[in-house]
C-alpha cells in the first residue's frame, strides 16, 4: 500500500516479499555502524524483521518506516518513516539508503515528504531524530529538515550517546 509520493520517490508499507532488499540495507556498512548491527543474516530474518518491525508497528499506530523506491522503475533504495519507541516520548522520523544511492537527494525528498506527513496528515506537534554523534551525512539532513540538536541521550545501557535532534511544529 502506497503512503506516499513525491516528485521522484514513491514511499509504500514494506512486505514481506521485500525480504531480500531490506537484508541487503540491514548489511549495509553504514547501517551497522551508524544504526546498529540487528544480526540478521538472512532472508528469513529479514521477513521476520519486517513483519515484527515496521508491520507491526504500522498496526499499532498507524506509521513506520516504509520502502522508499524510485516511481519510475520501482528500484528499491531504502527505507524512511516514522518510529515509536519505548525509549523515546516522542515519534522519531528514521532513514537509511542503500550507499550506492546517496548524493541523489533521494534521503531529503523522502525525509520531507515524512516530516510533512508527520505534522498535516498525523497532526504531530513535535517530530524528534536520534544520530550517532559522528554520522555528518545524517546530521546535515536533520538539520536542513528543520531539526535542532538539543541533547546526548543514552538509550540503552551500553551502548554509546547519541544524539537527540527536535523539531517542534506547535511552537
Amino acid at each position: 500500500m502506497k503512503i506516499l509520493d513525491t516528485e521522484r520517490l514513491s514511499l509504500r508499507l514494506l512486505r514481506a516479499d521485500d525480504a531480500p532488499f531490506v537484508l541487503e540495507l540491514l548489511n549495509e556498512p553504514s547501517w551497522k555502524r551508524f544504526i546498529g548491527d540487528r544480526g540478521i543474516r538472512t532472508v528469513e530474518g529479514a521477513r521476520d524483521y519486517i513483519v515484527d518491525g515496521p508491520l507491526a508497528m504500522q498496526e499499532r499506530h498507524g506509521f513506520s518506516l516504509y520502502l522508499t523506491e524510485l516511481k519510475e522503475d520501482r528500484t528499491p533504495l531504502g527505507m524512511c518513516g516514522l518510529i515509536k519507541r519505548d525509549t523515546l516520548d516522542d515519534v522519531d522520523i528514521g532513514f537509511a539508503f542503500l550507499a550506492r544511492h546517496w548524493g541523489r537527494g533521494y534521503a531529503y525528498e523522502a525525509a520531507a515528504a515524512v516530516m510533512d506527513y508527520g505534522r498535516h496528515t498525523l497532526g504531530l506537534e513535535r517530530i524528534v531524530a536520534i544520530v550517532s554523534p559522528g554520522n555528518e551525512r545524517s546530521i546535515k539532513l536533520l538539520e536542513s529538515l528543520g531539526l535542532r540538536y538539543q541533547d546526548r541521550i543514552r538509550m540503552k545501557d551500553g551502548e554509546g550517546d547519541t544524539c537527540l535532534y527536535v523539531r517542534d511544529f506547535a511552537a
